[in-house]
């Protein structure tokens, strides 16, 4: 069967604005009616107008959008970094009011403390919450093991690649069991390969903890792979134009990007992105 014989007669699941996709799990995150605003010298911009997003518990959910239309914008609103202008974010049932250890962040910049080892780093948290010594050992060499870095835990950061670093912050977020995990184009500053190789490690990890994560990428090839669900956002203000569900089992590899539903899904993304502005850089 041709690929458009897949196209036309397996059509992508999509929902509208304001409509949910059937999901066995409940809603971990339920962001409401949110509204980002701020003031420049000279105007008021609209940075995010009204929007409602829904993330099923355990999922892997992405955001894609042209430039400027506000991913990061909305991701700082979760990790409680910044207030919406209006409207509510929740985690389970509580209102999100600033940040906390229930939410975990991954950056695009090497967010690690160069004053402290590759083990220093991914500790840090759990010596905070005073987590007892000998747990805090195990957690640590848990996810040592299971990112690769096992054999650099006495490394510091200037002595480590861009991926290798990613490493380490994806190891410390995760060595602290957030409710979900918040990646804002981790990815973003790697080369080609290192890219590849590293959502081939967060597609391994993931499948074992299936800890729920909110991802903003520019990459579309990326969001398919990884996500299970993807919100397409307007150029500025940034609004949900449509939520589209990715129909690819799990397990997956890079393999899968010829596949006639991947070449689907990836269709109907640039579909929805074709008519949208690009704009300044995010805010």
């Amino acid at each position: 069967m041709s690929v458009a014989n897949v196209l036309r007669e397996e059509p992508v699941p999509a929902v509208t604005p304001g409509e949910a996709p059937a999901a066995k799990a409940p809603p971990l995150l339920r962001i409401k009616d949110v509204r980002l605003e701020y003031t420049t010298k000279t105007k008021t911009v609209v940075a995010i107008d009204n929007i409602s997003i829904d993330v099923p518990d355990n999922q892997f959910a992405v955001i894609v959008g042209p430039s400027g239309c506000g991913k990061s914008s909305l991701l700082y609103l979760v990790a409680g970094l910044n207030e919406p202008t209006s409207g509510e974010i929740l985690l389970g049932n509580e209102e999100i009011d600033g940040p906390g250890p229930d939410r975990g962040m991954v950056f695009q910049s090497y967010t690690l403390f160069p004053w402290l080892t590759v083990r220093e780093n991914v500790e840090f948290g759990l010596k905070r919450r005073h987590v007892p010594a000998a747990e805090r050992e195990d957690i640590v060499n848990r996810y040592l093991n299971e990112t690769g870095l096992a054999a650099f835990h006495d490394a510091y950061p200037k002595q480590l690649s861009g991926g290798m670093m990613q490493r380490v912050a994806i190891a410390r977020a995760l060595a602290n069991d957030p409710k979900i995990l918040l990646m804002d184009e981790p990815f973003g500053a790697l080369d080609s390969q290192t890219r590849n190789s590293m959502q081939k490690l967060l597609l391994r990890v993931w499948e074992q903890h299936k800890k729920t994560v909110l991802f903003v990428t520019h990459d579309i090839d990326e969001a398919i792979l990884l996500g299970d669900r993807i919100y397409v956002m307007t150029a500025r203000p940034g609004r949900l134009k449509e939520e589209v569900v990715v129909p690819i089992a799990r397990p997956r590899n890079m393999d899968m990007v010829m596949d006639p539903s991947f070449i689907a899904v990836k269709r109907r993304i640039l579909e929805l992105l074709k008519n949208e502005i690009k704009d300044d850089d995010e805010h």
